[in-house]
C-alpha cells in the first residue's frame, strides 16, 4: 500500500469514526469499502483448514487495516465498528499483543460489542484469547510476556465475565510470575515475583476450583516457606535482651 493510500485511509477512518457518536453504527462510504474488504478476507480465511496457516494469513493481511485502525483510534468517538473488532481478535491470534491491547483499550472505553460470530462480550474475548495464548506458550516451555497479561487483567478487571475465564487469566499470570521468579530458594529480588505468582494462583483457584493450579500452588507455598529468611543467633540474642529490658 502506497503512503498516499495509507494517509487517505487514515483520514477516511478518522472522519467516519468521528461522525458516529458512542454506540452508533458508522455509516460512511469508506467504512462500507472496509466492510467489503473484511468480508473478502473472512471468506478467504474460511477456505483454509489449518489454524497455523490461518494465523499466517492474518499476519499478512493485517497491515492492510493499519491505516484504518490508526484513524479510528486517533479520532473515534466510540461508534460501533465491526472492522475494528475483527482486527482486534486477529491481532491476538497473530501474536501482535501490543496492537491488540491498544484497540482493546479503545473498545472497552466505549463498551463496543463484539460481532455476533464471537457470541461473547468484548472483555471476555480479550481476557480469554490472551490467557489461552499465554497458557499454550507456557505449556510448550516458552516465556510469555507478563506485561501483556497484566495489562489485559487491568483492562478487564471491572468487567463482567465468567469466573472460569478470569481464572484462566490469573493462572497464566501466576505461571508467568513463577517463571520470572526462577527456581527456589528465591533470592530477595525474585521473592516479589514468587509472591505475586502465589497471589494470582490463589485467585485463580478461588474463581474456579478445577482451573488446574493446585500442584503449582502447593509447590510454590513450600518454596516460599523454605526461602523465608530465618533470624541468626545474633538476632535471637538481641530479641532476648530486649525482652529482658521490657
Amino acid at each position: 500500500m502506497s503512503l498516499a493510500r495509507q494517509h487517505f485511509m487514515r483520514m477516511c477512518a478518522a472522519e467516519a469514526s468521528a461522525s458516529a457518536a458512542h454506540g452508533e453504527p458508522i455509516d460512511a462510504s469508506a467504512y462500507e469499502l472496509m466492510l467489503m474488504q473484511l468480508a473478502e478476507h473472512r471468506r478467504r480465511l474460511k477456505t483454509v483448514q489449518s489454524v497455523e496457516r490461518k494465523i499466517d494469513m492474518k499476519r499478512r493481511i493485517l497491515p492492510e487495516y493499519a491505516p484504518w485502525i490508526e484513524g479510528v483510534l486517533s479520532a473515534g468517538r466510540g461508534g460501533q465498528d465491526m472492522v475494528l473488532m475483527f482486527v482486534l481478535v486477529w491481532h491476538i491470534d497473530a501474536g501482535n499483543f501490543a496492537d491488540a491491547l491498544r484497540i482493546a483499550a479503545y473498545a472497552l472505553q466505549f463498551d463496543l460489542a463484539m460481532p455476533d460470530a464471537y457470541q461473547r462480550t468484548t472483555a471476555t474475548v480479550i481476557a480469554e484469547q490472551i490467557a489461552d495464548a499465554a497458557l499454550i506458550s507456557q505449556a510448550s516451555g516458552d516465556v510469555f510476556d507478563v506485561r501483556v497479561l497484566s495489562e489485559a487483567e487491568t483492562l478487564t478487571r471491572d468487567k463482567d465475565m465468567p469466573d472460569e475465564v478470569r481464572a484462566k487469566l490469573h493462572k497464566a499470570l501466576g505461571v508467568g510470575f513463577m517463571t520470572r521468579a526462577g527456581e527456589p530458594p528465591f533470592v530477595a529480588s525474585h521473592r516479589e515475583s514468587a509472591e505475586a505468582a502465589r497471589d494470582h494462583l490463589r485467585r485463580a483457584l478461588q474463581l474456579h476450583d478445577r482451573v488446574g493450579v493446585k500442584k503449582e500452588l502447593e509447590r510454590l507455598d513450600r518454596a516460599l516457606s523454605k526461602s523465608t529468611p530465618q533470624p541468626g543467633p545474633n538476632a535471637k540474642a538481641r530479641v532476648t535482651r530486649s525482652a529482658r529490658k521490657a
